[in-house]
């Protein structure tokens, strides 16, 4: 009975210890210069009516977004409720250590943070115009073209600043339409960082034991070999800028057995001389032909199976704002041969299609 005490008494002295650690840690991360606020978990409670479920934003592969209102603010924040889980925390840290340092226009703003009793919090700054996914396949209002291309240049903005403009280059890794958020005037906003990782700037990339991302986006090198690196990003900025162009997602299920991929049938309309016919036909033809050639070919380059013949996103974004000529593409999607087996692979954990989800490699 004293050694089942004896414990249960240094289980609890642990975690203490383990979240006064996990404070110091986070805090000393925030001592310089303005930076996210600490908030109770009561301030956080009353800002969303107790996570009322009438005020869920979304829900992501590792938590779910509240509305809420800071009343000592008088603002409005979305405030991410993170799952308690080894993964739910370890993405809570990795965001917040990321995006805490991380500063520019075409990024969601960190507002705070909060961590109690296996709750872990994070408040951003509200974007009223919700997600491009809901804009793109949810919404009974269409997003016209100019919107359309606006995003995707503050998108490819975004990725410019953590890819080249930071201390170290930071690797988003779950690039897609519901990460992309929009403020009131449809400016584009990426947010996120559960899954990002530092990179130094002269490393080509980063091997990881675990497979993270959503199905889709992911670069086939990275699938395949666990390398993440700048230009894993780039692919899915190619897929979300076809996605922008097309009105499709990345895949698509048939009625009869099997499935459309949204880059194959692109690359496929461009080897035909015919691309525009892929232009989402919502918009009945009311768009700008050379932007939505530029933005389609530009989506195919960055999704090239090849990733050592993809631009870097400065490239990509060279060509959208028209001081660079479009490049040529071959006619045919090239098929990618990888030599040796690919690792094999422990479900640590799986969403529903479209949702994140990590891949851990056993040891």
């Amino acid at each position: 009975m004293a050694s089942v005490l004896l414990w249960f008494m240094l289980r609890r002295r642990w975690r203490r210890l383990e979240k006064d650690n996990l404070d110091v840690s986070l805090d000393a991360d925030f001592e310089k210069g303005r930076g996210p606020k600490k908030f109770t978990s009561r301030e956080l409670v009353n800002a969303t009516g107790n996570f009322r479920e009438e005020g869920k934003l979304g829900q992501g592969g590792f938590g779910a977004v509240y509305k809420g209102f800071l009343i000592q603010d008088g603002r409005e924040v979305a405030v991410k409720r993170a799952e308690g889980s080894k993964q739910g925390k370890k993405e809570y840290i990795s965001e917040v250590k990321i995006i805490s340092r991380l500063r520019h226009r075409n990024l969601v703003q960190l507002v705070g943070w909060c961590h109690r009793r296996g709750d872990f919090l994070l408040v951003y700054e509200f974007m009223p115009n919700g997600s491009l996914d809901t804009h793109l396949y949810k919404k009974t209002t269409l997003l016209a073209w100019p919107e359309r291309y606006k995003i995707s240049l503050g998108l490819a903005s975004a990725l410019l600043y953590l890819h080249e403009q930071c201390e170290q280059c930071v690797v988003h890794r779950d690039i897609k339409p519901s990460n992309v958020m929009l403020d009131s005037s449809f400016n584009a906003k990426l947010g996120d960082f559960g899954l990002a990782r530092l990179v130094d700037h002269d490393s080509v990339s980063q091997s990881t034991k675990i497979l993270a991302g959503t199905n889709g986006y992911m670069s086939p090198e990275y699938a395949y070999n666990f390398r993440a690196g700048k230009e894993c990003d780039v692919y899915s900025f190619g897929v979300v800028a076809l996605e922008i162009s097309c009105g499709r997602r990345p895949v698509e299920h048939k009625e009869e057995p099997g499935k459309v991929m949204l880059v194959e049938s692109v690359w496929d309309l461009y080897g035909r001389g015919k691309i525009l016919e892929a232009a989402d036909k919502r918009l009945e033809n009311e768009f700008d032909e050379e932007q939505m050639e530029r933005l389609m070919v530009v989506g195919l380059w960055c999704a090239h199976p090849n990733y050592k013949l993809r631009p870097s996103i400065q490239q990509a974004i060279n060509v959208l704002i028209f001081v660079a000529p479009m490049p040529v593409l071959p006619s045919e999607m090239p098929k990618l041969m990888f030599s040796g087996s690919p690792p094999q692979l422990d479900v640590s954990y799986n969403s529903a299609e479209g949702s994140a989800f990590s891949l851990t490699m056993p040891r």
